[in-house]
């Protein structure tokens, strides 16, 4: 085993507790290059530096987290936790000054301690809390009393609060003060996000709920939430997404009074009971088919004063001439087999991804194995052939980044054989909302789905049962979900070339068509490089409009180019 010095630590062979020094990693090139800011744990033997995030242990050397080529695997540090005894009287003051008691503050083994402050470069006092689940401390975040904060370096993000929720209701704020002051108010099951909220006009805010991932069991046992977060622009892009993700048939909305951003507010300065009112007030979200003009107050608000908005830029300015892609729509993808919709989809996707920072589950049996579909799109990522041959092929490097990228953005969905069906898909997207938050879903192709149905239910009755259910999944989570079905056997005309198919030359049903609010035929130019991309049906005009355009396609990269 190695020694402290073989990674340039000044410490002791064999110490106990924790010792802080200077990092090698980083001190050197910072402006204050005496502040310690990296800790050692000597019953551990592992070292962190909680301003860089450099790391490892005695046993197994550097973690290498930043590495694509050597990490193989996330691993959470688990900090040391031990509360102070006492509080100075300033951070007393500031608890007082916020409604929170010593009572409060003890249960929750809350101390105030010396810690490092990336923000400052520098250690100062700064109130803990720690982030407890199943009695153990996963995490901890400092505060100070300038509002800088943070958590600890390499540690697993989870709601602040977990071992408080015993029941089968859970209220949600936006901070550690928020979640104490419902405790003042007799509401001790209650959670904290540990990030706070995303910026109101952030694209990629992945990372700010990368504490939902391995919840869901523990979420699962929960039937109502009350989203209770903070009463702005960020508060209401956090309750919109943890309502989609958690599911808006779980969810009540907690309404503060005039004038109170947060919980805390309400308690300084209406008091416990007013607190308590307003939780136990929380409203449902609007029921699916019942709504007042109270329901969607806001929503008429915002229309009003931005009117109706496009949907995402796909990435070719010719194309959103025609199509964009919004949120809580369905689009059905239709075009003669072989003249490249699964590429069309997947080149959207990567654009969607990089440019506009969503995120996507795919369920593409025709693309098996997963292998070859993930060839596919780190072509379309790099802009290089994945396979040996005259062009230059993806590096290990952009494999790596590859790998890295697609991990974040794209999830597989391939249900057991026996529940490859409408509902399995639907049941395991589900999963995947929570998980990654997902904006986009694409079903690929209809064909591969199992379709037996009642004996009473004719072809016609299932299909425009099932398209109903699809489109209803994508407005109750709020997603784009595309799907791919063929057409039927068309004949050639009589230049020998196929015609482009439309909607109603989908098997089964006028329903392709009718249930769709967008509708997508892509006809490939066999003896040429060219696409057309037809768009046949559009359903709300600011979305897009009828009509074709032309993108040439690069088939050893799977690119398509305006």
């Amino acid at each position: 085993m190695k020694t402290w010095a073989d990674f340039g630590l000044d410490f002791p062979d064999t110490f106990s507790g924790e010792k802080y020094s200077t990092c090698p990693s980083c001190s050197p090139h910072r402006k204050k290059k005496g502040i310690k800011c990296l800790s050692a744990n000597g019953d551990k033997l592992a070292w962190v530096c909680h301003h860089c995030g450099w790391s490892g242990t005695l046993k197994e050397g550097v973690d290498h987290k930043s590495d694509p080529w050597k990490y193989t695997g996330r691993k959470y540090r688990k900090p040391s936790y031990t509360p102070a005894p006492t509080m100075p009287e300033k951070f007393m003051e500031f608890f007082r000054s916020r409604g929170i008691t010593q009572a409060t503050l003890k249960r929750n083994r809350i101390s105030v301690e010396s810690v490092y402050m990336p923000q400052v470069e520098d250690f100062t006092e700064a109130m803990r809390f720690p982030y407890y689940r199943n009695g153990e401390v996963v995490n901890v975040k400092s505060r100070d009393l300038n509002k800088n904060f943070r958590l600890e370096t390499n540690a697993e993000r989870i709601f602040y609060g977990m071992d408080d929720i015993t029941g089968d209701t859970a209220i949600i704020v936006e901070g550690e003060i928020d979640k104490l002051s419902l405790e003042e108010a007799g509401f001790k099951n209650c959670l904290s996000v540990p990030d706070g909220a995303p910026a109101p006009n952030a694209k990629d805010y992945t990372s700010k709920f990368s504490f939902l991932e391995g919840s869901d069991e523990f979420l699962a046992k929960i039937k109502i939430f009350i989203l209770a977060v903070d009463n702005d622009e960020p508060g209401k892009k956090l309750e919109e997404e943890l309502a989609r993700r958690l599911g808006k048939h779980r969810c009540k909305r907690a309404q503060w009074a005039d004038g109170c951003k947060d919980a805390n507010d309400v308690l300084v300065k209406h008091g416990r009971e007013e607190l308590a009112a307003r939780i136990e007030q929380a409203r449902d979200y609007p029921i699916e088919g019942i709504f007042s003009i109270a329901d969607i107050s806001s929503q008429i608000d915002a229309l009003y004063d931005r009117g109706n908005h496009r949907g995402e830029l796909t990435g070719w300015s010719t194309v959103d001439n025609l199509y964009t892609v919004r949120l809580n729509e369905f689009s059905i993808v239709t075009g003669i087999p072989g003249h490249g919709k699964s590429e069309f989809l997947d080149a959207l996707m990567i654009n969607l991804a990089t440019q506009r920072g969503w995120s996507f589950a795919i369920f593409s049996p025709e693309n098996q194995p997963l292998e070859r579909h993930f060839a596919k799109l780190a072509e379309k990522f790099t802009g290089k052939p994945f396979f040996p041959g005259p062009r230059e092929r993806i590096s290990k490097f952009e494999l790596a980044a590859s790998k890295d990228f697609l991990q974040n953005w794209f999830s597989f969905i391939l249900p057991p054989e026996d529940q490859l069906t409408v509902d399995g898909i639907l049941d395991l997207a589900k999963h995947v909302v929570l998980k990654k938050g997902i904006r986009g879903m694409v079903i690929d192709p209809w064909n591969e789905i199992d379709h037996t149905r009642p004996a009473s239910m004719t072809e016609t009755e299932y299909i425009s049962y099932s398209l109903s259910k699809i489109r209803r999944f994508a407005r109750q989570y709020s997603l784009h979900i595309w799907l791919v079905a063929h057409p039927t056997k068309l004949r050639k005309q009589d230049n020998g070339l196929y015609p482009v198919p439309t909607p109603y030359d989908i098997s089964g049903s006028a329903a392709w068509r009718n249930k769709a609010d967008n509708c997508i035929t892509v006809y490939r130019h066999i003896e040429s490089d060219l696409v057309d991309v037809h768009i046949q049906k559009i359903r709300f005009k600011e979305v897009g409009k009828i009509g074709m355009v032309a993108l040439k396609y690069d088939s050893s990269t799977g690119r398509y180019f305006e």
